[in-house]
């Protein structure tokens, strides 16, 4: 069987350059060779991040590394096929350095699979041209006669196959806003006056922030802008003092900040993303400046449920006690060099190494924990890779814990965890309730809100805030 199928492909690639095709000649020697090392797709996961797509260009950048990993080792060594003969191969279209590695699979081939798939799972109508440039490259590895079409097959194969397993351990979220809230009557603000929008100039780029201010003089210009970098909450409440609605531009945890205080305030919170991480607006249905000053224009508003652990302790998305923390304080030291997943994969790798369980009482019950984490609300998918709610205003706490008192329960953990195999383990466990009582056995707690890690008081009540958050949203 085997020696028919590799009659079946020597055939198909002689087959291959009897075809005259000049246009390709040009093209895909240049369009390959650009691939190597990753080059190209790095640079359109540049591009993407710029263009406001930032998980797709990490999902796309984490599947690669995967599968470049897989296909440039242990595939290759298992398999140890020669590389074709260049005799039938045209001039123009041979490499002018040709690849010394063996040739099952095609790396470039999973390597460029895995990236569209992984940028099509995050963003659906990305699909099409990243699929049809990682087709160019991959069909380019047989056209310059490096590679049998059997090495590009199985190379897009396994490709695909790693930008599925990256989804199970990182789900994709939906591209589409939570659906559900009650829509509720907020001031409309047609020329903007009344609207603080306090601007942290650290989160975002000064090209953004410059954006968004020429924006609302030219849509809103009755609205004031304030700059903070230092001191963002002193700002926030200064604005709420006189304002008639509270807007913040920044990440998830300046979000937060913002959100405490206009729920305090009881005034109305605008958003305009512009942080590394902005969850809470992504789930809500802004992607810009634009939708804002369209929901504010016409006082269109939903009303959300805000968590809270305890006095002044919000979480718009999710809180965490235990290795979390140390876990999100890992990965920011290397995100930016590696995106989101990797650095995730890395952090899990080197906090587990060291981590100290934490003793809780945790409903009335003695626990040892490697983590709690709370959603602040019912979070999809299943398992300890929480990204989506399907709804923002349910009220509820979505509780997932990790124990630490099983056996192997630290090995367990890390490879559940880096497998994406956490929800069927016996060391995990999740539940969605009402409210939860918590309580440290040893003495203060390392506490994480929606990605900001800061020391906790000793005791902390997991629920919702007692009235709703207006939020605008278009």
């Amino acid at each position: 069987m085997l020696r028919r199928l590799d009659a079946l492909d020597r055939r198909l690639f002689r087959a291959a350059h009897r075809r005259h095709a000049p246009v390709l000649d040009r093209v895909l020697p240049q369009l390959t060779s650009s691939a190597d090392h990753g080059l190209l797709w790095y640079g359109v996961a540049g591009a993407l991040a710029l263009s406001g797509q930032r998980r797709a260009a990490v999902r796309g950048l984490a599947s690669l590394a995967v599968a470049s990993a897989v296909a440039n080792v242990p595939a290759k060594y298992a398999a140890r096929r020669s590389r074709p003969l260049l005799e039938p191969v045209p001039l123009p279209r041979q490499l002018l350095r040709q690849p010394t590695t063996t040739s099952f699979p095609s790396g470039h081939s999973a390597s460029a699979a895995a990236f569209a798939a992984g940028v099509a799972l995050e963003s659906p109508r990305l699909a099409a041209p990243v699929g049809l440039l990682a087709a160019g490259v991959a069909y380019g590895r047989v056209h310059t006669g490096v590679h049998y079409p059997g090495d590009v097959v199985a190379g897009v194969a396994l490709g695909a196959a790693c930008a599925v397993a990256v989804k199970r351990v990182w789900p994709a979220r939906p591209d589409r806003p939570a659906a559900g809230q009650v829509a509720v009557e907020a001031p409309a603000l047609p020329d903007g006056a009344g609207l603080v929008l306090v601007v942290n100039t650290g989160g975002g780029s000064a090209d953004q922030v410059d954006d968004v201010e020429q924006a609302l003089r030219e849509q809103l210009p009755r609205a004031e802008v304030v700059r903070a970098e230092d001191d963002i909450e002193q700002a926030l409440r200064k604005a709420a003092a006189t304002a008639t609605v509270l807007g913040v531009m920044g990440g998830d945890g300046t979000v937060n900040c913002a959100a405490g205080i206009a729920l305090e305030a009881g005034l109305p919170l605008a958003v305009v993303p512009g942080g590394t991480l902005n969850h809470f607006a992504g789930e809500l249905g802004i992607d810009s400046v634009d939708d804002v000053v369209e929901a504010v224009r016409h006082g269109s508003a939903v009303r959300v449920s805000v968590g809270t652990a305890g006095e002044g302790l919000y979480f718009l998305n999710t809180f965490a006690i235990g290795v979390y923390p140390d876990l999100v304080r890992e990965r920011e030291k290397h995100e930016g060099r590696l995106g989101k997943w990797p650095a995730m994969a890395l952090a899990t790798a080197r906090v587990m190494r060291r981590a100290e369980s934490v003793a809780l009482q945790v409903d009335g019950e003695d626990r040892r924990l490697w983590t709690l984490f709370a959603g602040n609300g019912h979070y999809h998918p299943s398992g300890f890779a929480p990204t989506w709610r399907e709804r923002m205003d349910d009220g509820c706490i979505d509780i997932r814990l990790i124990d630490a008192d099983r056996r192997l329960a630290r090995t367990r953990m890390t490879l559940a965890l880096l497998t994406g195999r956490l929800g069927r383990s016996r060391v995990y466990e999740e539940r969605v309730v009402g409210r939860l009582p918590v309580r440290s056995r040893e003495g203060g707690l390392s506490i994480a809100r929606d990605g900001e890690v800061s020391d906790g008081p000793d005791q902390l009540l997991l629920r919702a805030a007692d009235a709703p958050l207006v939020v605008y949203r278009p």
